[in-house]
């Protein structure tokens, strides 16, 4: 007598297989139908002409893609292929299967549906009684770019390749000139390989416009710093005077740099123990008050994160109200943003990096560093205000919820790079991870709600 279940794999089905019996009652894939269904149509880009292939419902694309990204399914040939293998990702699919091409174009094109899901998603906590924003932690993370580090080019050198690939491509040119007057079969290689050195050539001619661009733009907004400066100086006189302030600059420098994969991202490092990469600097907003959703996403092409404060106070929508408190590490300890903050009625708390709160640095003393200067006086009354019970007891909150939900993003879901290029889609791309993270938060706290 066998004691081994029977496992026939040339069985066929007796009756027409239910996808609903193959994926448990309390699985996500229901929540995240649910939470679609809440998102209008009209936010959705869809053909209307009705011409072409019948196109796939927009609330079955846009769960097939929270869905997988709340799985650590980002790819989308990964997401075709899971539409197949995968029982949660094919219900959500009704048993089709998109192609990786119509994934990625639905992805890139639905930038207002994904933000209106985002939306949803946290007026359906606050419904549920899960979400009251009033405390939040703010704080960003470097996440890799889809493009090489080696791919980024110095202004200065951008410059000498152009100069140098133009006499390349005049070398094969009359190369090419002098086998057409010998009578010589034409090389296929050299039409090849001028072709290669002209697109090589136009790419860095966009790199050196894209440089001198932003210095222009950079030159522009620093100059009404610079017209309050000779006006103040003007005033002065004697030793008071001081010297003449220097002019913004319309020419970049030698050393600034850009990306020829992708000339939105930039040079960064996690820290000053950590390698350059290119990156981009991934900023959220979390509620602090339990529920740790995020309630702003956002991305940002600067390295620091000394004025990003405001503007991830901002990316929290408007719908879902304005919190109380603000906490925040001292890398954005800065007197206007925290000034403007203030004065809209929101507390912020921000570390004041006084001496005695870092880690020990196990390695060996180089060079001894010289004291720092007296604090700002808005940084000594950020300090004074710190020393309070009650705002030490609110900032504790900080690193206990928004480094645990960067924890889940990176280790859990496995997200550790973009895989989409330029600002605009890495934005759209990062609140879609938002969305799926929020989808699975919620539906664990719903789950565990009394029933």
């Amino acid at each position: 007598m066998s004691h081994f279940v029977e496992a026939n794999r040339d069985q066929p089905f007796l009756l027409p297989p239910d996808l609903r019996e193959w994926v448990p009652e309390d699985d996500l894939a229901h929540f995240v139908l649910e939470a679609v269904e809440r998102v209008d149509l009209r936010h959705f880009r869809v053909n209307e002409r009705g011409s072409g292939s019948p196109q796939y419902p927009p609330r079955l694309m846009l769960a097939l893609l929270i869905y997988s990204y709340a799985n650590g399914i980002f790819s989308s040939r990964r997401i075709e292929r899971a539409t197949y293998r995968d029982l949660g990702v094919r219900f959500i699919a009704a048993n089709t299967h998109p192609d990786h091409d119509t994934i990625c174009k639905f992805r890139r094109e639905n930038e207002q549906a994904i933000a209106e899901t985002f939306l949803q998603v946290l007026l359906l906590a606050r419904e549920l009684k899960l979400l009251r924003v009033g405390t939040v932690s703010v704080d960003g993370t470097k996440l890799d770019a889809n493009a090489s580090l080696h791919k980024s080019v110095r202004y200065d050198r951008a410059g000498q390749l152009v100069t140098q690939l133009q006499g390349e491509i005049a070398e094969l040119l009359a190369q090419a000139e002098a086998a057409d007057a010998r009578g010589e079969v034409d090389p296929q290689a050299l039409p090849a390989e001028i072709a290669r050195r002209d697109t090589l050539r136009s790419k860095l001619d966009a790199a050196r416009q894209r440089l001198e661009a932003q210095a222009a733009d950079r030159a522009a907004a620093e100059q009404a710093g610079y017209e309050a400066k000779v006006a103040a100086r003007a005033t002065r006189s004697g030793r008071a005077k001081s010297r003449h302030p220097k002019p913004p600059s319309g020419t970049p420098e030698p050393d600034a740099q850009s990306n020829l994969t992708d000339p939105d991202s930039r040079v960064m490092r996690k820290n000053k123990r950590s390698a350059y990469r290119q990156s981009y600097n991934a900023q959220a907003v979390v509620d602090a008050d339990g529920s740790h959703l995020i309630l702003g996403a956002r991305v940002s092409q600067c390295a620091s994160d000394r004025h990003e404060l405001g503007a991830d106070i901002r990316s929290i929508p408007a719908a879902v109200g304005t919190p109380t408190t603000a906490l925040a590490d001292n890398g954005y300890a800065t007197e206007e943003e925290v000034a403007t903050l203030e004065s809209q009625g929101i507390e912020v708390l921000v570390a004041t990096g006084r001496p005695g709160r870092r880690r020990h640095d196990f390695r060996p003393v180089r060079e001894v560093k010289p004291p720092k200067a007296t604090l700002a006086a808005w940084l000594q009354r950020m300090q004074a205000q710190l020393e309070a019970p009650e705002a030490r007891a609110k900032y504790r909150l900080r690193q206990q919820t928004v480094e645990p939900v960067f924890g889940v993003l990176k280790e859990v879901l496995g997200f550790r790079r973009f895989h989409l290029r330029s600002l605009p889609k890495v934005a759209l791309e990062w609140t879609l991870l938002a969305v799926a993270y929020n989808c699975k938060r919620l539906h664990r706290m719903r789950e565990a709600m009394p029933a």
